[in-house]
């Protein structure tokens, strides 16, 4: 107990450091940034901040840590602000810098977890913007398992040109349109001055905003947090409260995992089946309950799926964007409809130290009469838009985003190519034409490395008008923003041996959503004769930070994570 206020002393770690003699040396470290002699009775709470001039999607975020900083003071802990690292998916997107995206994620989260647990802190305020940052938060969250709230920095407002809302996802698409002739450069440089007004992630249905709802359905972060805008005043607001109610789930001993359990992974992915959310959604969501030692499997994800239908009419696939659904009720509407419906497990722990239902009482239902949550009885599909596959070209699995598609069956000759660069080459030569499976390959985990998306590659195909007229599958990633006839996250790669690396051009592929199959014709005694003829391809980074992560990264098909099964 603490001796002077005779409660309950919520220091649960760094008393270590704040109470002896021989901790003079670390408290008069702690006198030098700040801390007075009150400051070592109370719980220490770090302040995760993701800020960085590097993205729109984070700029912002130095702001928000102050007020996560305040909200805590005020409830008697004793705050510290600490940095980690992020990367700007939409600048590194197209060359070499993606292969670094999907790895900065197991950066975030380590270097969160070092410091935290460095420092002794007793909790943690996370915030975090863009896609490799919520689920890294998570992650770390899950790993340490100490009382923590993740707050979203918050999405950006559309751009606006000609009087339309456009996006980021506008301006690569838009680069395949300026290639076909269908706009001039004046046009493509206006695309470029317009699509990001200011701070916030990417405005779609895309990765940032996938994940952030994800978190929320979690119960990992308040009620609203995904859905609102970076530069809604709710945001600094939310960024105290969190501050706020870290301490009393250090009061109520509510931790992570008391929250982050299977059901509540169960939440995360009906909330993002019915949204229409990115394919990363799996890797990540994976990954988190790796984190946290829940048992979550492609399998699951495909349960739930035909079970849930999806109602929004959210960017890429549909006409809106994140702001827009914010404005008639943001995911809490969301979500009371779903648990309406008996979709959501209502009993789930939040960070609130409420239920999801008690959480979900006190929100209100979407705005009537609006267009971007589809009812019930006319869903824009009868079950999830994300699709796991299997077959003889995934025998672990595959993703498919199917919003927006009315062909649910493909089958084409291949056209395989070994890297982005190249497929980038024969798309700009028109060697890509309808009907084709274009294979992207060796761009997996261990392949890239780094997993990259293939936004470039797929918004060039639909600014050269071949969206939904040839599919894509490929060992490596598609961005949220990606849409069309994609299959990514195949699994086992192309750097291992899966057969994927033995497809050749002019195989007939098959991609079926409805028998969920992807499968190559090829016989038995043809196969096991390209297994037999397959080498290995070299490392592409004999060292430094991607060689590490080739060597230690897990399948697609289990997070991509780079603590699995390790051997000491």
């Amino acid at each position: 107990m603490n001796k002077d206020t005779n409660k309950e002393d919520l220091r649960i770690r760094s008393i270590v450091i704040s109470e002896g003699v021989n901790r003079v040396p670390n408290r008069a470290m702690l006198r030098a940034v700040g801390f007075k002699d009150e400051d070592f009775k109370k719980p220490m709470i770090g302040v995760a901040s993701t800020w960085s001039e590097v993205t729109p999607c984070n700029m912002h975020i130095d702001k928000l840590a102050l007020e996560a900083k305040r909200g805590i003071q005020e409830s008697g802990g004793a705050p510290l602000i600490f940095n980690t690292i992020t990367v700007s998916d939409g600048i590194s997107m197209g060359h070499e810098g993606m292969l670094f995206s999907l790895p900065s994620r197991e950066v975030i989260a380590d270097s969160i977890e070092i410091v935290v647990n460095a420092e002794r802190f007793d909790g943690v305020v996370a915030i975090g913007g863009c896609d490799k940052n919520t689920p890294a938060c998570l992650m770390a969250i899950g790993r340490m398992n100490l009382p923590a709230v993740y707050v979203y920095g918050g999405t950006i407002q559309p751009g606006k040109l000609d009087g339309k809302d456009v996006d980021i996802v506008t301006a690569f698409e838009a680069v395949g349109q300026y290639h076909e002739g269908k706009i001039d450069a004046e046009q493509l440089y206006q695309v470029e001055c317009q699509v990001c007004p200011g701070a916030g992630a990417c405005g779609g249905m895309y990765t940032a905003n996938t994940m952030a709802a994800a978190a929320e359905a979690m119960g990992m972060s308040l009620p609203g947090s995904s859905s609102t805008s970076a530069i809604a005043n709710y945001k600094a607001f939310e960024c105290a409260e969190a501050g706020k109610l870290v301490i009393n789930l250090l009061e109520k001993k509510i931790y992570p995992r008391d929250i982050m359990t299977k059901k509540a992974f169960e939440n995360a992915i009906t909330v993002v089946m019915a949204l229409g959310g990115s394919t990363n959604a799996f890797l990540h969501l994976l990954a988190i309950a790796h984190s946290v030692q829940v048992d979550l499997s492609l399998d699951d994800f495909e349960a739930i799926r035909v079970k849930v239908p999806h109602l929004a009419d959210l960017k890429p696939s549909g006409k809106y964007v994140m702001q827009d659904l914010s404005d008639v009720g943001g995911v809490p509407g969301v979500m009371k409809l779903l648990l309406e419906q008996g979709l959501l497990h209502g009993d789930c722990m939040t960070v609130t130290g409420k239920t999801i239902a008690e959480n979900l009482s006190e929100a209100s239902h979407l705005v009537a009469d609006q267009t971007i949550i589809r009812p019930f009885n006319n869903p824009l599909k009868k079950s999830g838009p994300l699709v796991v596959l299997k077959g003889n070209l995934a025998p672990e699995g595959a993703v498919a985003k199917m919003s927006g598609m009315k062909m649910l069956r493909f089958s084409g000759p291949a056209r395989v190519y070994d890297s982005e660069e190249e497929t980038t080459q024969a798309i700009m030569n028109d060697e890509i034409g309808k009907g084709d499976v274009v294979v992207i390959r060796y761009v997996g985990p261990k392949g890239g490395p780094g997993m990259p998306e293939m936004l470039s590659v797929t918004a060039m195909v639909v600014g050269k008008g071949l969206g939904g007229e040839v599919a894509l599958i490929t060992d490596g990633r598609f961005s949220g923003g990606s849409h069309g006839f994609v299959v990514g996250h195949v699994a086992p790669e192309a750097q291992v041996g899966g057969p994927i690396a033995l497809l050749q051009t002019g195989d007939i592929v098959t991609i079926d959503s409805e028998t969920l199959e992807i499968k190559f014709d090829i016989t038995p005694e043809e196969l096991q004769i390209r297994k037999n003829n397959w080498v290995k391809p070299q490392a592409r980074y004999p060292f430094g930070v991607l060689a590490k992560y080739a060597k230690l990264v897990s399948s697609a098909s289990k997070g991509a994570v780079t603590d699995l099964d390790l051997e000491l």
